[in-house]
């Protein structure tokens, strides 16, 4: 820890983890906890929002989550469609824009028009862009980056990091200060791997539907007292 006070994070991104123990914990289906998750998903944007963060995402479903049973992969299908219909109004009157990052093929042609809506509805607002990274992997999204610049015409001698970050998904979004998972596991889950090389990490124990704005409040706080050196020599290293 630091004794210099770094500003809140512009970028928080969330590995939400912990859905299915949640469930268990209370003798529910798997279903049930990603029901509990996605109904958590407001009330931290709320809270984000009431921080001053300017950008949050969402990891909600990976590129190797379609490896799960297809009964749960359906359910999670349609909890994206519900909240898309249940809270993109709401989101719109708060001042939040509505992101994806990931594939859209994939997800069925109705819920892919679902997400263009909700997009498009909100693209003009500003308080809060919120992203969700949905048929998303980082490994993929590299890839995708590196297919698309090639189609460009790029040569090999002329790709920079800034035109592979302009490739990307996030195009346009500020790399993330702080990621959060939640449910103490230890791991990146292959999560926005370009853009996270020098993001601050915290991993608290509390399972997804569980975290609130106090402890996300807390991990904002934790992290403004944190020592971020960019490979270089820290204060506390001279």
């Amino acid at each position: 820890m630091s004794d210099v006070k770094n500003p809140i994070p512009q970028h928080v991104a969330i590995i939400m983890d912990g859905n299915g123990r949640w469930a268990k914990q209370r003798g529910l289906p798997r279903l049930a906890g990603h029901k509990a998750g996605t109904e958590n998903l407001r009330r931290v944007i709320r809270a984000a929002k009431d921080i001053g963060i300017k950008y949050i995402t969402f990891y909600a479903f990976s590129t190797e989550n379609w490896n799960r049973p297809e009964a749960e992969v359906k359910g999670l299908m349609l909890l994206l469609s519900e909240f898309i219909d249940n809270e993109t109004e709401a989101l719109h009157k708060e001042g939040a824009r509505l992101l994806h990052i990931g594939h859209l093929a994939g997800l069925g042609a109705a819920l892919e028009a679902k997400v263009k809506r909700a997009i498009e509805r909100t693209k003009n607002n500003r308080d809060i862009t919120v992203l969700f990274a949905f048929n998303y992997g980082g490994r993929d999204e590299i890839l995708y980056a590196v297919k698309k610049l090639i189609a460009e015409g790029v040569k090999p001698d002329e790709v920079t990091v800034e035109k592979m970050s302009a490739a990307m998904f996030t195009a346009g979004v500020p790399d993330p200060e702080l990621v959060i998972r939640t449910s103490g596991e230890l791991r990146t889950s292959n999560f926005l791997t370009w853009q996270t090389v020098y993001s601050e990490w915290a991993f608290p124990a509390t399972l997804w539907p569980d975290f609130d704005g106090e402890a996300l409040r807390a991990l904002v706080e934790n992290y403004t007292h944190r020592e971020r050196r960019f490979g270089g020599l820290g204060k506390s290293s001279c």
